[in-house]
């Protein structure tokens, strides 16, 4: 019997048509709709929720991008804004610097045109130089820019005045070139036997008046006492060069080259004769009978 209820009891409690007034109720058709409804509900709110949320988040990216992108913008305002102020600063650096140098430039030309000046002194016309380097002391009073054209056109002058006064040192320079060749040229002709008696016959002639006969005279004698060599020397006596005076050093009267110069020793020597025989035949006869004059 009780096995038979149990089974009994368990059998009802499984069937959901059983009458058992424990086993719980079906629900009605309203109540269903009512809950269905409820998780609806529910659901949109969730998802309202998280489209909610979601656009919080999105709209605060946003927010903070844009932020940044702003943050960015001023910050590269105020480096350009810098450059900018920094740049000025550095172009009126430069302009001051560049304005000290044209200056300075100014002065250097100044000097360089004065000594251009006195290299020309007397040497060539350096009025327009003179002129450029007047203009160009004023340099502290007038514009930069006129300065630097001034110094510029001033340098010009004094390189064109410099090297015309170098030209003419150049020239005066060969013209005394060729006379001291020519004067040497002319010595080393004087020099020789021949060379001697031509400057002789002219001198005698020129500032004695003896003519042929008494240059035969002083031919004769000077011939005889030193063969015309303006390096003789007489080893016992000292009687040195074509007229032998004695002592050789008489004739630095004649000149301070009468120990080189044929023609300083003529010099002296017709001076001599003129003055101790009066004419060259006069001083022969005497060597003639004496053996020296």
């Amino acid at each position: 019997m009780r096995n038979t209820n149990r089974i009994t009891r368990a059998s009802e409690t499984d069937n959901p048509n059983s009458s058992n007034p424990t086993s719980p109720a079906t629900p009605p058709a309203t109540s269903r709709r009512e809950l269905r409804r409820r998780r609806i509900g529910r659901r949109r709110f969730i998802v309202a929720g998280a489209i909610a949320a979601a656009g919080l988040v999105v709209g605060t990216g946003f927010t903070v991008q844009g932020a940044a992108e702003t943050q960015a913008r001023i910050e590269a305002t105020q480096a350009l804004n810098y450059a900018g102020t920094l740049h000025g600063e550095q172009v009126g650096a430069h302009r001051t610097i560049a304005a000290a140098r044209i200056l300075d430039n100014a002065e250097d030309t100044i000097s360089v045109a004065n000594a251009a000046l006195a290299e020309a002194e007397g040497k060539v016309d350096a009025s327009g130089l003179a002129s450029s380097v007047a203009s160009l002391n004023e340099y502290r009073s007038i514009p930069v820019d006129e300065v630097a054209d001034l110094a510029k056109a001033t340098r010009a002058e004094a390189e064109k005045t410099a090297a015309a006064a170098a030209a003419w040192d150049k020239a005066r320079a060969e013209a005394a070139a060729a006379a001291a060749a020519a004067a040497a040229a002319e010595l080393a002709a004087a020099n020789t036997p021949d060379g001697a008696r031509a400057f002789a016959a002219d001198l005698a002639a020129s500032q004695y008046g003896w003519g042929a006969d008494q240059f035969q005279c002083l031919n004769n004698l000077w011939q005889r006492e030193s063969g015309w060599s303006y390096t003789a020397y007489n080893a016992s006596s000292g009687a040195t060069g074509i007229p032998q005076a004695l002592p050789g050093s008489k004739m630095a009267t004649a000149g301070a080259d009468w120990a080189t110069n044929a023609r300083t020793q003529i010099t002296w020597g017709l001076g001599y004769v003129r003055a101790a025989y009066g004419t060259p035949c006069s001083a022969w006869s005497h060597s003639q009978a004496v053996n020296w004059y």
